[in-house]
């Protein structure tokens, strides 16, 4: 069995033509893989070639070339000013298409914008945000009127779905970290009490705290870094694979069926994971407790409601309803707002998680002033 024949090298001959005129012919393979062992020899030599002056170019004795070789020849002939080239009908295209690459216009250098306009560039982008925002609660709004005055025909299975992956899914997450929290907050205020003989003092500060602060707060940040990041993942992976696109066409309202499912289910399941957190952080404080100051889980839970007014109970939880639809809104806003590129996916998601927890926190402030007398007088 005889093996393939090998591709000839690749070969240049200078001559003259019937007319007089130089004549540059060209054979053999031009391939990169065939090229590469004399290609310094072939580059020298097609530089003496092109400082001769205006030749025939006669390509039609090339077996085989590839962008490589076509690269090689074409700055050749360009810098020789040859006007008269011969190639094979086959190997035109490829000619063709180095041509056209080198006629497309490099993409222009983004001009760095003057320092005193700056300001006013991140002012339009905070106000496109706002604009942005504002008309999304006024579609999810409506959406939920519409649901309410039709609940039959309300996207029950989509809310079910999201308040599932956001509530139960998150609930060994934020049992977790609460009860560490707990023991922590427990642990160090036990040191500070015993040095004043206040031991019984605990209850009130762990339940004010976690109860009407750190239980929601919390939740609300875990939330907004677990679920609030993956509803803008995936409203951004819709867009990239233009299944948001595909819905627009089939007749399926985004909002409907997307956004306002996810608000509804946030709004409900954040106050229940609250109720958790602030359970399982008691837990933790009242462990700690007992292994500090020696105080009984019975005495703490007996005290805990004398001391702890029921309003801070009811502040945590509409801190949560709140918190709940912030989070969720702002997760579709940046999910929405992706364009169809994974760059922009990564940044969205990103300044969906930085926004939903700076957001919280300024909520959470706002609240502690609006309510700095609800709840603490004991």
């Amino acid at each position: 069995m005889s093996g393939a024949v090998p591709a000839a090298a690749p070969s240049l001959s200078e001559s003259t033509d019937q007319r007089g005129r130089r004549l540059v012919q060209v054979e053999g393979c031009w391939k990169l893989q065939r090229l590469a062992p004399e290609l310094q020899h072939i580059d020298e030599r097609l530089g003496r070639i092109a400082r001769g002056g205006e030749a025939r170019w006669d390509l039609q004795g090339i077996e085989a070339i590839d962008h490589a070789g076509a690269a090689l020849l074409r700055r050749a002939w360009l810098q020789a000013g040859s006007p008269e080239v011969l190639t094979r009908p086959e190997h035109e295209p490829l000619f063709r298409r180095i041509e056209a690459a080198r006629a497309s216009p490099l993409p222009s250098a983004r001009k760095r914008l003057p320092p005193w306009l700056v300001p006013g560039v991140w002012v339009l982008h905070v106000l496109g945000h706002l604009h942005g925002f504002v008309v999304l609660v006024g579609l999810v709004a409506m959406d939920i009127a519409r649901a309410l005055a039709r609940p039959w025909k309300a996207p029950w299975r989509e809310i079910s779905a999201n308040l599932y992956r956001t509530g139960a899914q998150a609930l060994a997450i934020t049992a977790l970290v609460g009860f560490l929290i707990g023991v922590v907050l427990s642990f160090l205020s036990s040191n500070q009490l015993k040095l004043f003989g206040a031991d019984l003092f605990i209850v009130n500060i762990l339940g004010v705290s976690i109860i009407r602060e750190l239980g929601p707060v919390l939740a609300a940040i875990l939330v907004a870094g677990r679920s609030g990041s993956s509803m803008t993942a995936q409203l951004g992976v819709m867009r990239v694979t233009q299944e948001l696109d595909a819905m627009s066409v089939m007749g399926i309202p985004q909002m409907y069926r997307l956004v306002m499912p996810k608000v509804v289910a946030l709004a409900i399941g954040l106050p229940l994971l609250i109720l958790w957190t602030d359970a399982v952080a008691l837990l933790g404080g009242m462990v700690a407790a007992q292994a500090e100051l020696g105080l009984s889980m019975l005495f703490f839970i007996d005290t805990l409601p004398a001391v702890v007014p029921i309003a801070n109970l009811y502040l945590g939880i509409g801190k949560g309803v709140v918190f709940g639809v912030l989070i969720a809104l702002l997760a579709c806003h940046y999910g929405l707002r992706i364009r169809p590129n994974t760059e922009s996916l990564g940044a969205g998601t990103t300044s969906s998680v930085v926004t939903a927890i700076t957001m919280v926190i300024l909520v959470d402030a706002v609240f502690a002033v609006l309510f700095r007398d609800v709840g603490l007088g004991f």
